[in-house]
């Protein structure tokens, strides 16, 4: 029967959580700056005769009607907003407080799984080889 690795001894283990924590911070970036940049023009455009006005005669309640009457658009902006908040949120939170227990061993487990997998697994490049 082989043995489990001991993830916490390992320090070159604790590189490879520490890599895909890294990883994942910017593929949630990379998607936040995707949105913004597909999603967000396309709702701006949708409202533009709205924006037209409101550069003109600029009040809160046409903001709210303007969004209203343009549904994809406020749900296409509330998103990139969304995220873009989430995002920082989340990584302010690992930065001041530290990731939390629960976090550590989801990407303990992952870099796991892909040690097992080897190269053939998409993440070996990035996690385990350097």
């Amino acid at each position: 029967m082989a043995e489990v690795e001991q993830p916490s001894s390992d320090s070159s283990f604790a590189r490879q959580v520490q890599r895909l924590h890294k990883l994942t911070v910017y593929g949630r970036w990379l998607l936040v700056v995707f949105l913004w940049l597909t999603l967000a023009p396309l709702c701006l455009w949708n409202l533009r005769t709205e924006i037209e006005f409101l550069r003109e005669y600029f009040t809160w309640v046409a903001v709210r009607y303007g969004l209203l009457f343009h549904p994809f658009a406020a749900i296409g902006l509330g998103l990139c907003i969304g995220m873009t908040l989430g995002v920082l949120v989340w990584q302010s939170r690992n930065i001041l407080v530290g990731m939390p227990d629960e976090e550590k061993q989801r990407l303990e487990k992952q870099v796991h799984r892909i040690r097992q997998r080897g190269s053939s697994h998409p993440l070996w490049k990035w996690i385990c080889e350097k």
